[in-house]
């Protein structure tokens, strides 16, 4: 087995936002924000290459969306889903399978692009699987007012159409050494992938921590539908992810790509940082 971190690009985020009711004063010790009160993430997804299969991890955002869309959110820099892939020597039509942690469109916007003439949209990798959670598709296409403007139907649709969607309804191994546990305060149904390679166990935190900025147990998104729960699920990921030395990737951490955990007087923090590819020397 191989991993790979696929980065599709940078954009702003309201700092608050991101960080819901701790004070600014606070969280940006650890994670900047511009004059604007915007911080810059990453969208970065993981490539897990095992045998014949090869597994995506979240897509990004895409580029299909306008420029007064991106706009919105500052898109910027050089990678892309494409050439981060071809960089590793990889087409859209070598994966074999898409997992979405879930369905806003920074997560799932690079599955769905254009078609040749630019009148509807298809899917991005013509020979995968798309998976994704039952309930959290239930919740995708039937939106709560609030999170209605994430659960975009461009990004969504093509897979179903597909006829290649696969929806799970239970915490799952859906490929050998590839399972999934599933979170629900950031959103209903998120899946957590966790992989175990070369002796460890790498978890794929998606919007569970989105960075390692979010590790002190208070720091939860305001995007979070129940911050509450996601306080909880927090609490009891930490006791495990310590436990079995869990290596956790961020999916939006500018800064850190990889981290373990420790505890200290504080609360868990991390421990030590690095980047996947450090792992496969390990």
């Amino acid at each position: 087995m191989e991993l790979y971190a696929i980065n599709t690009g940078h954009f702003k985020l309201d700092g608050g936002a991101m960080f819901g009711v701790v004070p600014k004063k606070l969280w940006s010790r650890s994670y900047p924000a511009d004059e604007n009160n915007l911080s810059i993430w990453v969208l970065r997804c993981l490539l897990v290459v095992d045998g014949e299969r090869k597994i995506l991890i979240d897509s990004g955002l895409g580029d299909k969306q306008d420029e007064k869309f991106f706009g919105h959110f500052h898109l910027h820099g050089q990678d892309s889903l494409e050439k981060s892939l071809n960089d590793h020597g990889f087409q859209f039509e070598d994966i074999t399978d898409v997992v979405h942690t879930h369905l806003h469109f920074d997560h799932c916007g690079g599955s769905a692009k254009w078609n040749d003439d630019r009148t509807d949209f298809i899917p991005t990798f013509p020979n995968a699987t798309f998976w994704a959670s039952g309930s959290h598709y239930e919740w995708a296409i039937n939106p709560n007012q609030r999170e209605k403007p994430s659960f975009l139907k461009e990004n969504i649709l093509p897979m179903q159409e597909s006829g290649k969607l696969k929806l799970i309804d239970k915490e799952i191994e859906i490929f050998p050494n590839f399972s999934v546990k599933i979170f629900n305060g950031h959103t209903r149904g998120q899946l957590i992938p966790h992989i175990k390679f070369n002796g460890k166990t790498v978890v794929f935190m998606g919007d569970l921590l989105p960075s390692a900025a979010h590790i002190p147990l208070p720091y939860i998104m305001a995007y979070d539908i129940d911050p509450l729960l996601t306080l909880e699920e927090k609490k009891q990921f930490f006791i495990e992810a310590i436990e079995n030395d869990y290596i956790l990737f961020f999916e939006h951490d500018l800064y850190h790509e990889c981290c373990t955990l420790k505890d200290t007087d504080k609360g868990v923090r991390a421990d030590k940082f690095f980047k996947i590819e450090d792992l496969h020397g390990r």
